[in-house]
């Protein structure tokens, strides 16, 4: 008599291994973001230095005693221990590092869409040291009084360098030869430079502009009014159309 499949022996169950709890100590990280989760607790969006853009729980950070309490603020460095398993973290503790100069109100908007370009440019818990190192000199050229919009383009490139979006500016793609100062030229995004044509409808840069940009020089105010509107193309392309909002603000703000 043959066995039927219900009388044939169970096997037992492989359980799944959990993955192991990580622990992450004296982490140095910025607040990029916050809101209200439940009653009392917040969800953070922390960039951190050795591990990119983590989601942290801080539970009970709304409570009067809470020690998170007055900590947890944008443009502060901050040291931060979190542990967990899943892609929310739970935030452990928060100090204030120091050693930076405050943003004045008249920069702070400027801050705020360093901060949206992070949270929508990189992905969650991937790692930008680099980037990291360059948000941190971009804050203390801000408060510093630097001017904003040389240090809003270099940032803007080096963010789309850091995330492997951005083409090489002193390269055209046509010929593989480095750009003529003296050409006229529009940026592919998923490319890079070529000649400009009279059907482009691109923003048209000059070759001296990409190599300026290159070279991180902004003196010549051609440049400047160049970099903007080619980064304000680059950027809406890796955006997808996803609307940057506190540039909007700075944008009506500058009509007022």
């Amino acid at each position: 008599m043959t066995d039927t499949p219900t009388d044939l022996p169970r096997q037992p169950a492989v359980r799944k291994r959990a993955s192991p709890e990580l622990r992450i100590q004296e982490q140095p990280g910025f607040v990029l973001h916050s809101y209200m989760y439940k009653e009392s607790s917040l969800i953070v969006d922390v960039f951190s230095r050795d591990h990119g853009r983590v989601a942290l729980v801080a539970k009970g950070a709304k409570r009067p005693q809470s020690r998170l309490r007055g900590v947890l603020q944008t443009f502060q460095p901050l040291s931060l221990n979190w542990s967990g398993r899943s892609e929310l973290r739970n935030l452990i503790s928060a100090e204030w590092v120091g050693g930076m100069v405050p943003l004045e109100s008249s920069v702070l908007l400027y801050g705020f869409y360093l901060n949206e370009l992070l949270l929508k440019l990189t992905a969650r818990e991937d790692p930008h040291p680099g980037l990291f190192d360059h948000y941190v000199t971009t804050l203390t050229r801000l408060g510093n009084t630097e001017s904003a919009q040389i240090v809003l383009r270099q940032f803007e490139l080096a963010i789309l360098k850091e995330t492997g979006v951005a083409a090489d500016l002193s390269v055209s793609v046509q010929d593989g030869k480095k750009v003529d100062p003296e050409e006229i030229y529009v940026v592919d995004p998923e490319g890079g430079p070529r000649p400009a044509r009279m059907s482009d409808i691109a923003p048209r840069v000059s070759g001296k502009t990409l190599l300026d940009m290159t070279n991180e020089d902004y003196s010549d105010p051609m440049t400047q009014n160049q970099s903007k509107l080619l980064m304000r193309a680059l950027l809406a392309h890796h955006l997808n159309g996803a609307q940057i909002q506190t540039r909007q603000i700075l944008i009506d703000l500058m009509q007022l």
